[in-house]
């Protein structure tokens, strides 16, 4: 090979077995994002995404007894000789820190590269409440394939006849103080029962409460994928919202009624008490505000007005804020979703 002779110094090519990888979210999101569901809360709620076309998705778990049914094993990961934690954190982050290059590898593998990572846990057991613990593999994953964007943790918080028992409140603790110096959404499992109640039987209560959640979050993702001809709420603009230090707040509401003159402040109201998310404290650093009106709303001049009052409203409550207008056919009044982050609480 004359001048280029140095190369087989360094060995032949390597191949790159691309046979694991998982397929293509179907899902519609104008990022490119990857869920993992740690223990077998985080993976239940995994599971929701999954089920919503998101197949850039793992379930890692220590033991394979709480794993959700009708998964296909490629999206399965167990940590070998662990059988569980036994809700002990310390134990936990020990066999997780073992297992890192198991993880790490996982996610190489089986993800591809991804620009956003979701880690999703539940408070109180004891191998979701130890994932951060692995943070630096998440960041050393995402810098590998170039990322352009960060992880995220979506954890949830036990009910209050849950933190009766002091160490799943210990343990909830614990994994909310370790991400709460990253992006993270906090769900309320009392706040999602109560919302539920009545509504659901008592076995399906928490694989509602999970799809809603995902699809919530998805619609915030395929939203900001589409164009509007009155204002568009794009990829930057989540990217901005997703990528803020400190709890990010979502809820949604349906108004029946936009001509309201004080729409803008039942929109708030609705979206905060409303919400899987505990109510948001303080001024968030960015907001956003998604609205699906019908057409017959977007040529209403009053409703038009109504409609700028409320953007104004929220965005008078943050440092920064985005917003999206769309119009689509047949819905049964004013959808709104709304999202602020950077939340110190």
């Amino acid at each position: 090979m004359g001048d280029f002779d140095f190369i087989e110094h360094y060995g032949e090519e390597v191949k790159v077995d691309h046979a694991e990888q998982l397929p293509e979210n179907e899902a519609v999101s104008s990022i490119n994002c990857a869920f993992v569901g740690f223990g077998g809360g985080g993976g239940k709620l995994a599971k929701a995404f999954l089920d919503l076309g998101f197949n850039k998705t793992l379930l890692i778990n220590t033991t394979p007894k709480d794993q959700p049914e009708g998964i296909d094993p490629k999206h399965l990961v167990l940590i070998p000789n662990a059988d569980g934690v036994g809700k002990d954190v310390s134990h936990g982050e020990t066999v997780l820190d073992n297992a890192s290059a198991i993880v790490e590898d996982a996610l190489r593998t089986k993800l591809g590269k991804v620009d956003w990572l979701f880690v999703l846990a539940s408070g109180g057991g004891g191998t979701g409440s130890a994932c951060a613990s692995l943070h630096s593999v998440f960041q050393r994953y995402l810098k590998s394939v170039q990322a352009g964007g960060k992880v995220v943790y979506i954890v949830s918080f036990p009910t209050a006849q849950e933190l009766l028992n002091p160490t799943i409140g210990k343990n909830a603790l614990t994994l909310l103080n370790k991400v709460s110096k990253y992006p993270y959404i906090l769900l309320d499992n009392e706040r999602q029962l109560q919302l539920l109640r009545g509504r659901v039987g008592m076995l399906n209560m928490y694989p509602v409460a999970n799809t809603a959640f995902a699809k919530l979050l998805a619609q915030v993702f395929k939203l900001s994928s589409e164009h509007s001809s009155i204002q568009s709420f794009d990829s930057k603009d989540l990217e901005n919202c997703l990528g803020v230090n400190g709890r990010i707040f979502l809820g949604t509401t349906l108004a029946t009624n936009p001509s309201d003159p004080a729409l803008g402040a039942m929109i708030y109201q609705n979206c905060s008490m409303r919400s899987p998310c505990p109510v948001p404290k303080g001024n968030p650093l960015t907001g956003a505000m998604l609205l699906a009106i019908t057409p017959e709303m977007a040529t209403d001049p009053e409703v038009s007005k109504h409609l700028d009052a409320a953007i104004s409203y929220v965005g008078g409550r943050t440092k920064t804020l985005f917003s999206g207008v769309y119009v689509k056919e047949g819905l049964p009044g004013l959808i709104a979703i709304l999202c602020m982050s950077g939340l110190k609480e």
